[in-house]
């Protein structure tokens, strides 16, 4: 074997090993397999997390404005701000000036709670990226975030 062609992969064929989104695909399956486990642990779900990192890097938020930020459909937010409220993570409250529009916040419970799921997120990323040294992992976490913006922006707003 050439020493420069790496050795197939878990049996992998060459040919999808040479696609960067079929690994990104596979290793993001892993990864989001492994963070699914440790957030059901808690009876929570990636959404849960999602809305509660939003809320306490963006603060208080109109929920139509959270299901644009996180493409999310609106239904499905409603039912994650209705589990999250019931346990006393996030409050939602009705704007005075439009009673339609409902604004969800974090409180001090729900951020304890996404400290918690954050330090379980970056235990999964740990494992995960294992392979890479911590120069190889910045490189990577700025390629990745380049890659997403591209993406978002053919996306469009959401």
């Amino acid at each position: 074997m050439d020493s420069e062609t790496p050795a197939p992969s878990d049996g992998l064929p060459p040919t999808l090993l040479e696609l960067s989104t079929f690994l990104l695909a596979r290793i993001g399956r892993t990864a989001r397999g492994r963070l699914g486990e440790q957030l059901a642990e808690r009876g929570l779900r990636l959404w849960d997390m999602a809305v509660l990192a939003a809320l306490a890097d963006f603060g208080p938020q109109a929920q139509r404005d959270l299901v644009r930020r996180l493409g999310i459909d609106p239904s499905d937010l409603a039912k994650v701000a209705d589990q999250l409220g019931a346990a006393g993570y996030v409050e939602r409250s009705r704007d005075r000036a439009d009673r339609r529009r409902v604004s969800v916040s974090v409180t001090e419970a729900g951020r304890a709670l996404l400290a918690e799921l954050e330090a379980r997120a970056r235990a999964v990323q740990d494992e995960v990226l294992a392979p890479l040294d911590e120069g190889e992992r910045r490189v990577l976490q700025g390629l990745l975030r380049r890659v997403n913006e591209g993406a978002a922006l053919r996306r469009g707003p959401v």
